[in-house]
């Protein structure tokens, strides 16, 4: 199976290589799409009628929040205080956004649909950011100055990997302790065992500028590729560079 929609600002492409499965996983695609797209809805910073734009506007309280946005919040707290505020979804002036934790979140949340439906051997990709299973399978980093070209390849067997870059939306990571644009890097990308720590991880990271290449990689099960601002590779031994057949 493989099918592509636009959801959250952008594509999602699904690929399962299980054989059989028919119909069971037709539908199990359908209930992942639906699922990114209820996501959308209720997580969005943009839309007035969010659960999160009603919660910013005080028109709901704590006990009044739904048990995924509590535990979306749980998370982004918990990587304010690790990374010393480096990593702050209420930034002074601007409203709740707690986007960097909702998208991996959300898309591990939708590879465990697929696990619970009985695939074994997928990708998942969330604009860039993925999930695999029953690989191996080979995810490509782009470079962050040639969107022509390719900064590594990584094998994944069974995971995740999250890339934080300036070459999609600009100085758009802020570095909470300052207020200002994070610009210390160029990209960081992280595996780890689920898409809700890479994603959350390299964001986090990247906001602390180069100090955040350490920071992301003493963190457990996380190993990180990363580009500064002069263009030094950092990279941790663990981090799963494809091999290249002769």
């Amino acid at each position: 199976m493989n099918r592509v929609e636009h959801v959250m600002g952008f594509p999602v492409s699904l690929r399962i290589d299980d054989e059989g499965g028919g119909s069971r996983m037709d539908e199990t695609a359908d209930a992942l799409f639906a699922w990114l797209r209820e996501v959308d809805a209720r997580f969005s910073p943009f839309r007035p009628d969010s659960e999160v734009c009603r919660y910013d506007r005080g028109e709901l309280r704590l006990p009044q929040l739904s048990a995924d946005l509590t535990e979306v919040l749980d998370l982004c707290e918990q990587y304010r205080i690790a990374t010393g505020g480096a990593f702050d979804v209420r930034l002074p002036g601007r409203p709740l956004d707690p986007c960097a934790v909702v998208k991996g979140w959300s898309v591990q949340r939708a590879a465990e649909l697929l696990t619970a439906a009985g695939a074994r051997r997928f990708i998942l990709n969330a604009g860039g950011d993925v999930v695999v299973s029953g690989g191996p399978w080979r995810v490509g980093v782009r470079h962050p100055e040639h969107a022509d070209q390719l900064c590594t390849v990584l094998e994944l067997t069974d995971g995740a990997v999250a890339t934080s870059a300036r070459y999609e939306r600009g100085d758009h990571i802020v570095d909470g302790r300052t207020g200002r644009p994070a610009t210390g890097l160029l990209s960081l990308s992280v595996v780890a065992a689920s898409l809700t720590e890479a994603d959350a991880t390299a964001t986090a990271a990247f906001a602390m500028g180069p100090e955040g290449v350490d920071w992301a990689a003493a963190r457990p099960g996380c190993e990180v590729f990363a580009v500064d601002a002069e263009r030094r590779v950092r990279r941790t031994a663990g981090f799963p560079v494809a091999t290249v057949a002769a």
